[in-house]
Formats: structure tokens, C-alpha cells, sequence
């Protein structure tokens, strides 16, 4: 037996070669080359560490993964995250430093002792910088959720109360987001609101109904209860002015009311966007609980970050433009299925309107079909690949008063949106709003409530109709229908102008 333990090599008789070997490989499980260097208590207290870490990661990551999206939107558990993973990095580049100082002839010419000393230097400085790269996308993170998303301090009169210790989507069946494309280019005189959709979400099953409403309605009501209701009774619009009143139109809401009345519903974080959502939510007969707002200028930087967006083109789309001064498009966009577009086109594609039949409405679709695009071009491994690029311009150009301590919750509702089914409410033109000078937001309500299933109704909010303008013009009668069309179909390529 004693012959037997002569015999077997000592770590310092092995070959340059096989130390490096063994050093490096131990990488994958510290702690094995300190057992082969015969550092047996230190070696195994080392692998059984990393076994755990190993196991408690698996573990994390396939049965606790909404505790890990949890993580991964809580800032202060985002810099523990941060100082954790500097801290196992340390350890590994010392572990592996030790494990080949350990298994090290120590006879080595020079040349082989230099290839050792660049191989290990070269894997620590991988190492550095995957660690450096890991902090970086966790500060982005961190940066992104911050200034995003409101904490305890944040003000707002129009968000829901959710209480803490239950399930947020059992208090909320269905979810309402107002969804806002904000517009501050210049010559606007301030931000116009060109883009107003709800997106109305069933938080059990992740199917999302989108509702657009004309940038140009008029007379937008306000519930009985509203501050708003008292100056506005018969809608946002002068009964004294003239026919066509730009200023009261939907898209001037977000940027008049304030100046007019500042402060009217409370201390709030976005005036505005409380404005539209309570004046939304009556017009539709809904509750809206949050908005999301996106500056259009900066959407191309967000479609960058994701690489750009696959859309189906039906005709020509301008680029630019502008139908009341006269000036032309630049350009259009070529008609053609699974066009891919950047950023600035994707833009384009969603605002476009120099000369386009019923211009609103058909640009209305394109949103809808831009915001499926997003949503199919949003694939985890996409996200992960250009996370930093994303979270910057996240950073710059979203704004909402979704609270910092629901992300997690939201996250796991977008992945079930994500493989769910998402159609388009229609609220019937030719019946409600032949112009925008006086919808009918009474058949409007009638539609998205048969809409959106009116079993499950828990989230309307009846009120009494207060738009009635002092005219003796009877308002056109609604016909309620299903209105429901899927935007696979309507995003689908069917060459031809709208109409």
C-alpha cells in the first residue's frame, strides 16, 4: 500500500501542460483543482459551495422564475445583484490563479511558465469583462426602472388601489392601459396626443383587445363625479365657437386642459395623461387603471434597439408631409409583404398620412399592426441581445404611472399577451362618428362593452350619457355588433388603399 502511494505523482511532477489543464478546467467546477493539488477540506468545502450555487440557480430559474422577474424590476435588489456577482467573479479569478500556482511544476522553463501566465491572464480578463458587461446590463436595468416607473412618491389621482397582500390580476379581471403617442415636434406649440388607444387586457388568459379613438373627436365627455364635468357638461368643446375647433380636439386634451386649469384633479406626476384617462374611460364606459406614454419623436430609437420591425405594406406610405400646408412627402414607402423596417420607417409607417384615404382611421390600423410587430419582434433572447440599447431608450422615451412595485406582476401578464390572441375593437364609423364634431359615445360604449364580453363587465363603469349637446340634431342610433377583428387578419398583405 505504501509502494502503491510513492508511486503516484505529486501535483509538482505533472507536466506545465497538464497543470494548465486542470486549472482551467476547474473553472467549471472550483474547488477540483485544489482537490487534484491535495487541498482535499478546502477543495471539496469549494465544490460542494459551487454544487450548491449551481443547484440553487436551476432551481431558481425553472420554478421561481416570477421571483426572478420580481428581482430582476426591484432596484435595490438590483444592486445586491450587482455587488454579488463582483464578488463570485473575484472568487472564481483567485480560485483559478491559486489552482495553477498549486499544480505548477516547480521547474518550468521560460517558455512554458509565459504561455501559462497569458492563458490564465487571458481567461481572467474574459472573466472581467463578462462580469463588467453583467454589471453594466444590471445597471442599465436598474437605471430604466427608476426613472421609468413611479415609487411610493409618485403622484397620481387616477390609478387603481391595489392591496398588497392580494393577487393584483384576481382584483383585476381586466386591465385597461391607455396607450399615448405624445408628439412635442416643432411648430406644435406644445404636445399633442396624436395617438390615443386603450388596450384592454383579460389578465387570465392574456388576450388584448385594442381600441383606437380619432385624434380630431370633439365634445370628449367627462364622468358626473369629474371636477372636469362642472366646467364641461356636454363634452371638451366651446358651445359658442364654431363648427371645427382644433383646440378641443381629443389630440389638444393632453396640453390645454392643464394650462386652463391647472391642478384641477390633484397633485399629479402627468396631468395630462390623468386627463385623458378619466375622459377616455367615459367615453368607452371603461375604468382605465394606467398609461403608457410614448414620445413619437424618440419611437425610432426603441425600433433600433430591437432591431427593427416586420410589417406588411398595402400601399404606399408618405413619409413626411403635410396636407394643410401643401408640402409632399419626401419619399413613400413601397408596398410589399414582410417589409422590414428601421426606425425611422416604422415611424413613418405608423404616422403617415399626407393624402391617404380616411387618413385617420387608416392610420389608426397601421398603429395597431406597429404595436404587433413590437410585439413579435420583443422575443426574450432579441431583448437580452440588445438589453442595453432597449433600456436606454426606454429611459428617454416612456413615461407612465404603472408603480415600481407591480413590474413583476406586469411581466409575467406581457409574456401571456405575448402568446395570446390581440384584436381590434371596432367602434363603427359610419354610425358613431361620421366627423368628429360629435360622437356618439353612447353607441361607442354599447360596442366595447359587447365587445369585451359583457359576462365579465366587472370593469366598466356604467354612467349616465354626458354628452347630450344643446342641439336638436338627434344623434345617429347605434347598432351594437361584435366588433372584434384579429389583427393577423387585418395586419395581414391585401394590396390596396384603404377605404
Amino acid at each position: 500500500m505504501r509502494a502503491n502511494r510513492a508511486r503516484r505523482p505529486s501535483p509538482r511532477r505533472r507536466s506545465a501542460f497538464a497543470a494548465l489543464t486542470i486549472a482551467v478546467l476547474g473553472v467549471l467546477l472550483p474547488g477540483t483543482a485544489y482537490v487534484v493539488a491535495r487541498r482535499t477540506k478546502l477543495g471539496s468545502t469549494l465544490i460542494v459551495l459551487s454544487l450548491a450555487l449551481y443547484g440553487g440557480a436551476a432551481y431558481v430559474g425553472l420554478r421561481k422564475r416570477d421571483a426572478v422577474i420580481s428581482w430582476a424590476l426591484n432596484p435595490a435588489f438590483l444592486n445586491w445583484m450587482i455587488v454579488g456577482l463582483a464578488a463570485i467573479a473575484l472568487v472564481w479569478i483567485v480560485v483559478l490563479v491559486t489552482s495553477y500556482k498549486m499544480l505548477r511544476p516547480l521547474t518550468v522553463g521560460p517558455g512554458s511558465r509565459l504561455l501559462g501566465a497569458l492563458v490564465i491572464g487571458v481567461i481572467c480578463f474574459a472573466m472581467t469583462v463578462s462580469t463588467a458587461t453583467g454589471a453594466q446590463t444590471l445597471m442599465a436595468q436598474r437605471n430604466l426602472v427608476t426613472k421609468v416607473f413611479g415609487g411610493d412618491e409618485s403622484k397620481s389621482q387616477t390609478r387603481p388601489t391595489i392591496t398588497p397582500k392580494k393577487d393584483i390580476w384576481q382584483q383585476l379581471p381586466r386591465l385597461n392601459i391607455l396607450l399615448l403617442g405624445a408628439d412635442d415636434g416643432e411648430g406644435r406649440g406644445g404636445t399633442r396626443t396624436d395617438t390615443v388607444m386603450v388596450a384592454s387586457i383579460d389578465t387570465k388568459t392574456g388576450n388584448t383587445s385594442l381600441i383606437s379613438l380619432t385624434r380630431n373627436f370633439m365634445r370628449m365627455p367627462f364622468p358626473e363625479d369629474s371636477p372636469l364635468h362642472k366646467i364641461y357638461p356636454t363634452g371638451f368643446w366651446d358651445p359658442n365657437g364654431p363648427q371645427e375647433q382644433s383646440e378641443f380636439y381629443l389630440d389638444a386634451m393632453y396640453r390645454n386642459i392643464p394650462r386652463l386649469h391647472p391642478g384641477i384633479l390633484g397633485p399629479s406626476d402627468n396631468e395630462g395623461a390623468d386627463i385623458l384617462k378619466v375622459s377616455v374611460g367615459e367615453a368607452l364606459g371603461l375604468r382605465i387603471h394606467y398609461y403608457v406614454q410614448i414620445n413619437l419623436a424618440g419611437f425610432a430609437q426603441l425600433v433600433e434597439a430591437l432591431g427593427g420591425i416586420t410589417v406588411n405594406i398595402n400601399y404606399p406610405v408618405p413619409v413626411g408631409g403635410n396636407d394643410d400646408k401643401k408640402i409632399p412627402p419626401s419619399r413613400y414607402l413601397a408596398p410589399g409583404p414582410n417589409r422590414k423596417l428601421n426606425g425611422t420607417d416604422a415611424l413613418w409607417f405608423a404616422r403617415g398620412r399626407y393624402k391617404v384615404p380616411t387618413a385617420d382611421l387608416a392610420r389608426q390600423a397601421r398603429q395597431r399592426c406597429t404595436i404587433k410587430a413590437i410585439v413579435e419582434r420583443a422575443t426574450p433572447q432579441n431583448v437580452l441581445t440588445n438589453y442595453d440599447a432597449i433600456a436606454k431608450a426606454g429611459e428617454q422615451l416612456i413615461r407612465t404611472d404603472i408603480p415600481r412595485n407591480q413590474l413583476g406582476a406586469f411581466a409575467t401578464l406581457g409574456a401571456r399577451v405575448k402568446t395570446a390572441k390581440i384584436t381590434n375593437v371596432d367602434l363603427d364609423k359610419k354610425k358613431n362618428f361620421p366627423t368628429g364634431r360629435n360622437p356618439n359615445y353612447a353607441g361607442m360604449r354599447e360596442i366595447v362593452a359587447q365587445a369585451l364580453n359583457p359576462v365579465r363587465r366587472t370593469t366598466t363603469v356604467p354612467r349616465k350619457t354626458t354628452t347630450a349637446p344643446p342641439s336638436t340634431a338627434a344623434q345617429p342610433k347605434a347598432t351594437p355588433k361584435p366588433a372584434a377583428d384579429d389583427l393577423t387578419s387585418a395586419c395581414a398583405y391585401n394590396p390596396g388603399m384603404p377605404r
